[in-house]
């Protein structure tokens, strides 16, 4: 089996406030590549659309440019930049860092298929 397909025709757009994901659905595979602008934060920008206290989305990410803070429900924190690679469980809140966007690629699938998806 090979399937190859390219970013430049996701298969699926989704937007929200100061941000939007485009994702390619292939077997055994759902990558998004998310774009946050300067002022988002999930618990703004997608905790209404999502109906949850955080984002309950299991992520692996590689951070491509920009700034993103993360916390945990249990109070742990990190920032992650460009050339970041990090695994975050379901149970955070995250916003851009800075006055530059953040892009990040995701390669758990979850984000691919639920994120910021309204019911």
């Amino acid at each position: 089996m090979l399937e190859a397909k390219t970013l430049d025709k996701p298969d699926e757009r989704r937007d929200f406030p100061r941000g939007h994901i485009e994702a390619v659905h292939m077997e055994g595979l759902d990558f998004a590549v998310a774009t946050f602008e300067p002022g988002w934060r999930w618990s703004e920008s997608v905790a209404p659309i999502a109906g949850t206290d955080s984002c309950m989305i299991h992520h692996n990410c590689y951070v491509v440019e920009g700034r993103m803070h993360v916390r945990m429900d249990d109070g742990t924190e990190s920032e992650v930049g460009p050339g970041d690679v990090f695994v975050c469980s379901p149970g955070h809140d995250a916003w851009v860092v800075g006055d530059a966007q953040c892009v990040v690629y995701d390669f758990a699938g979850s984000m691919a298929k639920e994120y910021a998806k309204a019911d």
